[in-house]
């Protein structure tokens, strides 16, 4: 047996309606890395926003489901991960064991906020929280999962989402209530062209659930697909020749499963060697005087745009200097001291800009109450 991603049904939302977008965007925006290199990759807890990134991930290809190669494994489906030096890049469906009974996976999603798109990692708990609701197919279709369920230290398969060999896995059932047909690639929640949904009360409280990060099998998978150049989006526009495997980092033999096709036109962006920074936000007063909270707020507000304009002039002077170093053909060792130079002039700015904005937050700050003097 074997389901295909664009096949499969999805079913009806139960804690929240969902939308697909509307096509991908036309022309892709610029890359935007978090002060470059060394500052977008900082290592938040699991689950919380690693990196942004100025355009979207392509769509989701399609592609058949492996069979279920034991019992006791979960499916983990595929999507499309980030590095900095080659952009997206996917990293395979496969089946994982689960690190303990009773847990579920909860997908890896991309988010749009704050001018970029955000990566929000996978985990696992004793259900199955927001994943930003994208349609990955195969019991993920955008809330919860459907594909099985725990009855006890067991794990049961819904047949009519999983492709499971009953002859040797018998703990199966099959429900095909869940199943209406309502089927997109669109791989982002929000933006142009994203998903419009947004977390329930339920999918909240999975935030306050016990959790576990990716285990060690499924970082070796994401490892090997990293490192594996035709599955980044630039070689293989969308289509990856490894779209699932039956074990994680099994990417040879026949438990290997081709896309069949992209989900949608794959369109690369404007400029890959571009990167670009986080805009300053905000912050919200909160000194107990609402007038006094808006004088200090129109004072952020005036530095922020004074900083994001700091930001631009600096972007556009670096992507000058760099298209002047490709019309003089700079050699490696020339590009890699230019790269290196404008990691150093970003970090700088954005140390400055926190010194600034920490200094006025610190002008802004509630004076102390004294206190009262003690009884004789």
């Amino acid at each position: 047996m074997s389901h295909h991603i664009d096949q499969l049904p999805t079913p009806q939302p139960k804690f929240g309606r969902i939308q697909s977008g509307v096509p991908i965007m036309n022309r892709a925006l610029r890359i935007a890395l978090l002060a470059l290199c060394s500052l977008a990759f900082l290592r938040p807890s699991f689950g919380q926003v690693a990196i942004i990134v100025g355009f979207a991930p392509p769509p989701l290809p399609v592609y058949a489901l492996p069979v279920c190669p034991g019992d006791g494994y979960l499916w983990t489906p595929g999507y499309w991960a980030w590095d900095p030096d080659f952009g997206y890049y996917w990293v395979p469906g496969t089946w994982i064991l689960a690190p303990q009974p009773g847990f579920l996976w909860t997908p890896p999603w991309w988010g749009w906020g704050a001018g970029g798109y955000f990566f929000h990692a996978g985990y696992w708990a004793p259900q199955v929280g927001f994943y930003g609701g994208i349609n990955y197919g195969f019991g993920y279709f955008g809330v919860g999962f459907v594909g099985g369920r725990w009855d006890g230290g067991i794990f049961r398969y819904n047949t009519a989402v999983l492709n499971v060999n009953t002859t040797i896995i018998h703990n199966t059932y099959i429900d095909r209530s869940v199943i209406v047909n309502n089927v997109n690639h669109v791989s982002y929640n929000g933006g142009e062209g994203g998903i419009r949904a947004r977390p329930t009360p339920e999918e909240e409280r999975v935030d306050r659930m016990q959790r576990i990060p990716p285990v060690r099998a499924q970082e070796q998978h994401i490892n090997e697909a990293r490192s594996n150049p035709q599955l980044r989006a630039s070689e293989n526009q969308g289509k990856p020749p490894i779209a699932a495997t039956a074990r994680p980092g099994e990417f040879r033999g026949a438990g290997a499963v081709p896309a069949r096709e992209a989900g949608g036109a794959y369109h690369p962006p404007s400029n890959p060697h571009a990167y670009n920074i986080q805009p300053h936000q905000v912050t919200r007063p909160n000194t107990g005087n609402p007038q006094l909270d808006e004088t200090y707020r129109n004072q952020q507000q005036e530095l922020v745009n004074k900083q994001n304009q700091e930001h631009q002039q600096l972007l556009q002077r670096q992507e000058s200097e760099r298209q002047q170093a490709q019309q003089q053909h700079y050699n490696q060792q020339q590009q890699f001291q230019m790269s290196q130079r404008h990691s150093q002039e970003m970090q700088q700015m954005e140390t400055q800009h926190s010194q600034q904005m920490h200094e006025m937050q610190m002008r802004q700050a509630p004076a102390p109450r004294p206190s009262a003097p003690r009884p004789k």
